[in-house]
């Protein structure tokens, strides 16, 4: 509704993923040089984490829009509780290969073929795992057992992982020892820094052709920072409601009362922020290495490292012109480490 009384070509403040707004942040560009970084190496496993609402969809879906589908074959998966029965029968069928009536021998078989006769083509094959952190642990297994189809020394199937924290936890346990020792890569994407807020809003409206109407005070940018922890899916939640409520009003501007109306309707409805809550430790990074000689999920704190990661990072960026078709990525401010509050409610 809004969208028609300010003129804007779409929806700025949607909540579902969508990639023409993927935006930039020092950590998604960090994130985003880590999974072209994977791509380039073409084996082994990265491990993406991160909150509910902090763009790990959007960010996957941005990195589709990238790769060159000619020598790259892409399956994605959105894991729900699979075992590992189920996780081959998925894997199967998002490559395309038949599942009705075969048992498991026989998928194994089809499976190991189609990816032997990709290298002839000059192709291989990437498997995506979204909400990684619903896999059992003999799924997980199951997809390492899986990463041992190869010819020569080149595997033949590689795997992204990107979840929520809680899969570092789960990869953490004994069992999967096999398994981390095959991350070549991993990194937690944290919210937006404060500084971000002001520019992450700009880009969304920017993108439907915003050009000054709704007029918004930049004095807003502070505590929407604070209302949202600086989670992308909680700014949105809020700034959609807040849109609302100005195009209610037929006004043609936006100020700190309207945001703290906007905060205060939205109490009433989910109740009040959670609190500033500890987060706990930072999560932990694998830097990027060869696959058998990964470093372990419980490597020194991310914040204490990610300064050092900045060249490598960069690196990444220059090697992947080969397979990547590339786009500039933008560097912006740190990303803050801190746990939202009312995003967390909102993202549930």
């Amino acid at each position: 509704m809004y969208e028609s009384f300010y003129k804007f070509s779409g929806k700025p403040f949607q909540l579902n993923p969508d990639p023409s707004f993927y935006f930039a942040s020092q950590g998604h560009s960090r994130a985003f040089a880590y999974l072209k970084y994977g791509i380039y190496q073409g084996d082994g496993f990265i491990v993406i984490t991160g909150d509910i609402g902090a763009g790990k969809t959007t960010l996957l879906r941005a990195l589709m829009d990238e790769v060159d589908t000619e020598r790259i074959v892409v399956a994605q998966l959105v894991s729900t509780q699979l075992d590992a029965d189920d996780l081959l029968k998925a894997v199967c069928g998002a490559f395309g290969l038949p599942i009705a009536n075969v048992t498991k021998a026989e998928m194994l078989a089809a499976l190991e073929k189609f990816l032997r006769s990709l290298p002839d083509q000059a192709r291989r094959a990437l498997l995506i795992v979204d909400e990684a952190q619903n896999l059992t642990r003999r799924a997980m297994e199951e997809l390492r057992m899986l990463s041992n189809f190869q010819i020569g020394p080149r595997p033949l199937l590689q795997s992204f992982l990107v979840g929520q924290p809680e899969l570092r936890d789960i990869m953490r346990g004994p069992s999967l020892q096999q398994l981390r020792q095959r991350v070549i890569a991993s990194y937690h994407l944290g919210p937006l820094a404060r500084e971000e807020v002001r520019f992450y809003v700009r880009h969304r409206l920017e993108r439907v052709g915003w050009s000054g109407d709704p007029e918004i005070e930049d004095s807003i940018f502070d505590p929407l920072y604070e209302e949202t922890g600086g989670v992308p899916r909680a700014i949105n939640a809020v700034c959609n409601r807040l849109f609302f409520r100005t195009y209610l009003g037929q006004r043609h501007s936006i100020g700190p009362a309207d945001l703290e109306e906007t905060i205060l309707e939205l109490h009433d409805e989910f109740g009040p922020p959670l609190g500033a809550e500890a987060s706990g430790p930072a999560p932990s990074v694998a830097e990027p290495n060869n696959a058998e000689g990964a470093r372990p999920l419980n490597s020194p704190a991310l914040a204490a490292r990610l300064d050092r990661l900045d060249k490598g990072v960069a690196t990444a960026h220059e090697l992947l012109s080969r397979l990547v078709r590339p786009e500039a990525a933008s560097g912006r401010e740190p990303a803050a480490q801190r746990r939202p509050r009312f995003g967390a409610r909102v993202g549930r």
